[in-house]
């Protein structure tokens, strides 16, 4: 049997433990990570660990900025309304991927990356001809359909459609249906629904459509706020 070479390893770097965390996290969920065992998965002891992340809430940080890297950024002079829609559709995948991060995202400290993915949503409708208010609006439109809607995704009591029945079909058991009759039919719609529409991207529209709508509203005659 042969050991590997300590002096072989890969060397740490900030950007290999944020990457490591990433992976772990991604594997094992969230609750499971910690520097210690992070550190045993490197092959470092703890202390290495401390010289890139000063603590366990600066690894988090770091960790979720890490995962703002794979967003698609709208580039620059791109139409407002199909940039933002991907831009949104991206940060929306990438909280699914990395399920354990959506309950970080909106509490966690903004760095860099994130930071380009917060500001680009503004540049785009402020350099589109949205005025400061509606831009503000927009922002908060948009990021809290991303957060919102993908948290409560996750946080859903099912994992499939074979699930979903499942627990449908015991709530409308135990519902009183003639006292809550738009309810029940809500619940029997999921039940028999048969479209592959996804939810997510029907309300991004909705709210893009309603931005479009307060945008030319405002606009002279024979003006659009897009390139």
């Amino acid at each position: 049997m042969t050991t590997e070479n300590p002096r072989n390893r890969p060397l740490l770097t900030r950007d290999r433990v944020l990457r490591a965390g990433v992976s772990y996290a991604d594997e094992r969920g969230l609750k499971s990570l910690s520097m210690r065992g992070l550190a045993k998965e490197l092959g470092f002891g703890v202390m290495s660990l401390y010289h890139y992340v000063s603590e366990k809430d600066d690894l988090l940080e770091g960790m979720i900025d890490h995962l703002a890297q794979e967003i698609e950024i709208p580039p620059a002079n791109a139409e407002w309304k199909s940039s933002l829609r991907e831009c949104a559709i991206s940060a929306h995948h990438m909280l699914l991927r990395h399920r354990w991060a959506s309950s970080l995202w909106g509490t966690t400290g903004p760095g860099p990356a994130k930071l380009r993915y917060l500001d680009s949503i503004l540049r785009v409708l402020r350099e589109s001809g949205f005025s400061e208010e509606m831009a503000c609006g927009g922002f908060h439109a948009l990021t809290m359909h991303v957060d919102g809607f993908t948290l409560q995704l996750l946080d859903l009591p099912f994992n499939n459609r074979t699930e979903l029945v499942g627990v449908a079909k015991k709530f409308l058991s135990q519902l009183p249906q003639d006292e809550y009759p738009y309810f029940a039919e809500h619940v029997k719609h999921h039940l028999n629904q048969r479209s592959d529409r996804d939810d997510f991207v029907f309300m991004l529209d909705l709210i893009l459509d309603g931005l479009e709508r307060d945008q030319l509203a405002i606009q002279p005659e024979g003006t659009h706020g897009d390139h």
